[in-house]
């Protein structure tokens, strides 16, 4: 099957192209109605996140050969349906340089676009974009101009519109909203309604975790070692239950199972945690969760890993214990690893699962 990208500009072309690339979109809009898995997509300076609750969010940075202390990212968020404009903040490196001298104004190839809002003056480190500021900047993109935010003392904030174009279009892709009049970029005649609508948002209701019993220690034995074991395949390892085994921590989940946990692996800065549901009774049947969590507690088990040592970019995800199983409500990242801040610059998800506490 051929790319939306090629879809797009064979339609404008040839008669039969545009008849298959209607009955392409045709097919895309209904696997993704049926799916709606999130879609994380990166190219050059920009990125793309788009959840499972249909909302895209796409990230651009400055480039990676300007100034650290004089670096900016753009968030373009859109929720999914016809005509839901798209939204723009802005936020600017917090952590090292002097900082803005006063409001920063918007110029894209010297056209001065007016001061970006900022809750504070005094620390302008996080900014909306006014509609037409935002709507100025992605009609831009096409032409890779000059994007900067500049403040009274002349210090420069530039933005990179490397890779714009491509994550702006898969959006469209991603939201239904190719060739039609709603597109951000790739504009069409086919009518907004084609647009996919927001699908149901999932949830979960999240159980506490059972109390503990006397007993439960003697599960961190050899015969839950090995059903452990048994759940990773040949690529997937996990070195607490290897040569030297690393020692089994038992927390009860419910009156027939407990959750078994052990470090399945450490980097510089990092570490993951293997966590399994198992039967307390044998043969202890045991369904991984995850080997890359970090902790757990109130009915969830977390994970938070680095990027890299200057903890500028994370990434995180959660699961929630419905009584029966582990459900994964989130996966995200704060972005790419630009020194924007501690923390990372957005929150960009993937995937968003409601929780719900019992």
């Amino acid at each position: 099957m051929q790319s939306s990208a090629a879809c797009a500009g064979g339609a404008r072309a040839h008669l039969l192209a545009w008849i298959t690339c209607l009955a392409w979109l045709a097919l895309a809009s209904a696997a993704g109605a049926a799916t709606r898995d999130g879609l994380h997509f990166s190219h050059r300076d920009w990125e793309l996140a788009c959840d499972t609750t249909g909302t895209c969010r796409a990230a651009g940075y400055s480039a990676l050969d300007s100034p650290e202390e004089y670096r900016a990212s753009v968030l373009v968020t859109r929720l999914p349906g016809a005509w839901q404009a798209p939204t723009g903040q802005v936020r600017f490196a917090d952590w090292i340089g002097p900082g803005p001298d006063g409001p920063l104004r918007l110029r894209i190839d010297g056209r001065d676009l007016g001061v970006v809002h900022t809750p504070t003056l005094a620390n302008p480190t996080l900014g909306t974009l006014a509609p037409a500021q935002l709507q100025a900047l992605l009609d831009a993109v096409r032409d890779d101009p000059d994007v900067a935010f500049i403040d009274d003392a002349g210090q420069r904030w530039p933005l990179s519109t490397a890779g714009a174009m491509a994550v702006l279009l898969k959006m469209d892709e991603y939201q239904g909203r190719l060739l039609t009049a709603d597109a951000l970029v790739r504009r069409g005649k086919l009518k907004p309604s084609a647009v996919r609508a927001a699908p149901p948002r999932a949830s979960v209701r999240v159980v506490p975790f059972a109390a503990s019993r006397p007993d439960d220690a003697r599960l961190a034995g050899a015969a839950v070692r090995q059903a452990l074991v048994a759940t990773l395949g040949s690529d997937h390892g996990c070195e607490g239950l290897e040569e030297i085994p690393a020692p089994l921590e038992v927390q009860r989940l419910s009156a027939d199972s407990v959750l078994v946990s052990t470090t399945c692996w450490r980097g510089a800065y990092n570490k993951g945690v293997g966590y399994w549901i198992v039967d307390d009774q044998p043969p202890h049947r045991a369904q991984l969760v995850t080997t890359d969590a970090s902790g757990h507690g109130d009915g969830r088990i977390h994970a938070e890993h680095r990027g890299r040592g200057l903890g500028d970019c994370l990434s995180i995800a959660e699961w929630a214990w419905t009584g029966t199983t582990f459900v994964q409500t989130l996966e995200a990242t704060t972005g790419k690893c630009r020194a924007i801040g501690v923390g990372g610059a957005w929150h960009l998800p993937t995937i968003v699962v409601d929780v719900v506490d019992d």
